[in-house]
């Protein structure tokens, strides 16, 4: 794919780009809510025609979930945070000069993870820290689709939605299924 981009391209431009991640998991697991991180990377977008490019990116992604529980005189809060390294090659269709639509793959690999934990019953509270990176796949995949618009000739910003087509639990129960989901919101910057 890429030698036959690099093959037809009328332009390549590199570039860098950042932003927010609203990041959760969907799937069996309940008490789950959204966890804010961030993504920081860079790509290259190769123009095949003036309405069609191929941006294939390498970002480092902090994604998680968050979950809490309560009873009567009970309380937990865990708050999961896994690093991947991205790999997205997305389509880009321009619909206008500055606006386009985007979709395509993505491999993840899992580089770190950890739980942040405290639980509190009646008056004792227990609280840490574990890595959970043997609790998870190293690799994940997903589909995403966006909208990007350009700001500038150099600056761009964009909203993505990562859909995990993998379980990213090791040690699933059968039937089990938990998958990352994740918004995202950039700015980049092309040279």
């Amino acid at each position: 794919v890429f030698g036959f981009a690099f093959a037809n391209a009328q332009e390549v431009k590199f570039g860098v780009k950042g932003g927010l991640n609203i990041a959760n998991v969907s799937g069996d697991d309940e008490g789950n809510k959204s966890r804010i991180g961030y993504q920081v990377g860079g790509f290259a977008e190769i123009k095949i025609s003036e309405k069609f490019s191929v941006q294939p990116e390498l970002l480092y992604s902090a994604q998680g979930v968050n979950f809490k529980e309560e009873g009567i005189g009970f309380s937990s809060e865990d708050k999961q945070n896994n690093g991947y390294l991205n790999i997205p090659v997305m389509a880009k269709v321009y619909v206008t000069p500055k606006v386009s639509i985007e979709a395509g793959p993505q491999i993840g690999f899992l580089l770190n993870s950890k739980n942040k934990y405290e639980e509190k019953a009646s008056d004792v509270i227990f609280s840490g820290e574990e890595d959970t990176k043997d609790d998870f796949e190293s690799t994940d995949f997903g589909l995403n689709f966006g909208l990007g618009y350009d700001l500038t000739e150099k600056l761009s910003i964009g909203g993505r939605y990562n859909l995990g087509l993998s379980n990213i639990l090791k040690d699933a129960e059968e039937g089990e299924k938990v998958k990352n989901s994740v918004f995202s919101f950039s700015l980049g910057y092309k040279f």
